[in-house]
């Protein structure tokens, strides 16, 4: 009986509170899943533990000391969390609207686009730098605007297509040094100096290239293919994050889902 009355009691609006705090741990685990930052995550929970511990044994000038140091921490965090707390931002500011767009999409309440940039050709192009261990960067942009790394190399008002990105990166080319911005089907600049991410858990493998596509989209939600010179492997970066594929096939459908607002 008191089960039922249990149920009973539960309104509409505590099954939203309890979604929505699922959603923001899933959100804050994503976030912060193989960094240094889940080992500082796990310790200030510890920490606000063992202060509600002290709080309810009337500890009085432990929990005092604990909850001055939680109250000066919140601060701190904010300044250890930078990078992070930006992601979090973008992920739901960006990422998390094109998710809600596809939901709306099922009921036909959005209309349904596609993406106008010519995938097929990009991956082409990087199919081919691949067989002769040609390094290429190619940024993508999406929502944010990427006005702050555009201005770090050279402007160019070209359609995008097989040939050029290939002469762009060509070894013997003035231009193949730094990246390559592509916005909405434009290749809008050339020679871009991407800002480089500080993460220690990326593998010794990956050279400058990757970490430069890591750190633009870390702090964008531009999505980014690069080309290694050494040993001609392609990868997909989004989100600060690889994104795994088994095929150009499956990359060419992650890519045309992404690129599609």
């Amino acid at each position: 009986m008191e089960v039922l009355d249990f149920f009973s009691e539960i309104r509409i609006i505590d099954i939203i509170d309890v979604v929505l705090v699922a959603a923001l741990m899933y959100y804050l685990y994503k976030l912060i899943k193989g960094t240094v930052a889940i080992n500082i995550f796990v310790g200030i929970v510890i920490i606000y533990g063992i202060w509600r511990l002290t709080v309810l044994m009337d500890m009085l000038l432990l929990s005092r000391i604990l909850g001055g140091f939680l109250g000066v921490g919140m601060v701190a965090l904010v300044v250890v969390f930078q990078q992070e707390i930006r992601k979090f931002l973008l992920m739901v500011g960006s990422t998390n609207f094109s998710a809600r767009k596809r939901v709306l999409q099922r009921f036909n309440l959005f209309s349904e686009t596609e993406t106008s940039t010519n995938v097929k050709g990009i991956l082409a192009a990087c199919t081919k730098m691949s067989k002769s261990n040609t390094g290429a960067i190619i940024v993508m942009k999406r929502n944010n605007n990427l006005e702050f790394v555009k201005n770090t190399g050279d402007p160019m008002n070209a359609e995008v297509n097989q040939p050029i990105i290939e002469s762009i990166f060509y070894k013997n080319s003035p231009l193949h040094d730094g990246a390559l911005i592509i916005e909405d089907n434009m290749i809008t600049a050339t020679r871009v100096i991407l800002p480089v991410s500080n993460d220690k858990n990326i593998p010794q493998r990956f050279g400058l290239r990757h970490r430069a596509a890591l750190g633009i989209t870390e702090k964008s939600d531009a999505v980014c293919l690069v080309v290694s010179e050494e040993n001609g492997q392609i990868s997909y970066l989004k989100e600060g994050d690889f994104v795994l594929f088994e095929n150009s096939e499956e990359l060419q459908q992650l890519l045309e889902k992404d690129l599609s607002f």
